[in-house]
């Protein structure tokens, strides 16, 4: 903070507190003038203490800012500022009983209540991160380009955040529906409930316009790097919300990789990623493809095999068969096979899906289709128009 209040060339920055609550916005202009830095704290809460949370405000503050002034672009990018509080109030402290499905070891979802609306808050775990500082920088990531992607219909749109825990809480809109589960499916693994077939197909149609605009709407392409079906939210009317970009990356100007250390979710990560550190828009598209064989089998992006190893669903032997029609009878869902029965667009719907999501997961790199194509293929397979 010292360091940054000191150059006198950089960016004007500030939390405005708002008159009538105690929420503020945070507001980067880049303007070459000295640093400005108004700062009002919010009521903390009672099992905070000041100190600890103006040291929590200020070290969040200054790393959300950083990372603020690289993404904005001489731009004004607003978010709402919550105080510890007013979390703590919307959750009843946080309470077991509005905890969301279980959906990472990282952090948690809790539903709250804040102004007469539902919100979702997600909170990362401290103790599952090397330290504290990374879990820092995955919240800040996800702050930033939640912000970002807030303007797309199928992402979760951010509210605001809190700077007052000792990592960032996110506050987002309410996803009635609730998240995904690793079949995608609703509800627990246990006791799901099954998503109809053409359901799955308009949710992954909607996913890769969410992708597509992740990889090109912005100066550089940023990478999800951590797409799984639990990254997923529904609303009332079961439309798509992706979420979670704490692992999120940019490539840089004019590269087509970048590389990093291995971070992501086994099954969904890219094998050629996990082998060089290399990443890129692909590596996105594999993901896509895996998440596409989980809506249509309803089982797990890796599982135990026989022998009691975790193995992949993209190595079942069944995903290679020559023969299309056996190929599909064996992998699909049941439910889906009985539920479509005599239905022919359908079944040849099953059939590009397969194939589609066959060339997403390809071993190699460039056979992959980009996300913008798959996004148009998953267009004419939804509306039945036969391939050129």
């Amino acid at each position: 903070m010292d360091n940054m209040r000191r150059n006198n060339q950089q960016v004007t920055a500030y939390l405005v507190q708002s008159d009538s609550n105690s929420e503020g916005t945070w507001c980067c202009k880049a303007k070459k003038r000295k640093m400005s830095w108004k700062v009002l704290f919010s009521p903390l809460v009672s099992r905070l203490s000041k100190k600890e949370s103006e040291r929590s405000f200020l070290d969040n503050g200054s790393m959300l800012l950083e990372d603020l002034i690289g993404s904005c672009d001489g731009k004004s990018n607003p978010i709402r500022c919550y105080s510890a509080a007013e979390l703590t109030r919307a959750t009843n402290n946080f309470d077991h009983s509005c905890i969301m499905e279980n959906v990472s070891p990282y952090y948690q979802m809790f539903r709250g209540i804040l102004d007469n609306r539902t919100i979702i808050i997600k909170k990362y775990i401290t103790q599952e991160y090397i330290n504290k500082d990374e879990a820092r920088s995955c919240a800040i990531r996800d702050i930033i380009i939640s912000m970002q992607m807030s303007t797309h219909k199928n992402a979760l749109k951010l509210l605001g955040c809190c700077l007052e825990f000792s990592i960032p809480a996110l506050v987002h809109e309410n996803a009635a529906k609730g998240v995904l589960n690793n079949h995608g499916s609703l509800g627990t693994n246990e006791n799901q409930s099954m998503l109809p077939w053409k359901t799955r197909l308009h949710i992954a149609k909607q996913l890769a316009n969410a992708l597509t605009y992740l990889h090109t709407a912005f100066p550089r392409p940023i990478i999800h790097r951590d797409l799984r079906s639990t990254c997923i939210l529904l609303d009332d009317d079961y439309v798509p919300k992706l979420s979670n970009f704490s692992l999120s990356i940019t490539i840089p100007p004019k590269q087509s990789h970048v590389e990093d250390s291995v971070k992501g979710t086994y099954g969904y990560a890219d094998p050629n990623f996990m082998a060089t550190g290399y990443i890129t828009a692909k590596s996105d598209v594999y993901s896509f493809g895996v998440l596409l064989l989980v809506f249509l089998t309803r089982r797990r992006a890796a599982c135990k095999n026989q022998a009691g190893k975790l193995e992949p669903i993209t190595e079942d032997l069944k995903l290679h068969l020559s023969n299309v029609r056996i190929q599909i009878e064996t992998i699909v869902d049941p439910k889906i096979l009985e539920n479509i029965r005599g239905d022919d667009q359908a079944q040849q719907q099953l059939q590009d899906f397969l194939e589609l999501a066959l060339s997403c997961i390809q071993t190699q790199t460039e056979a992959r289709p980009d996300m913008i194509d798959v996004a148009k293929e998953l267009v004419r397979i939804e509306n039945s128009i036969l391939p050129c």
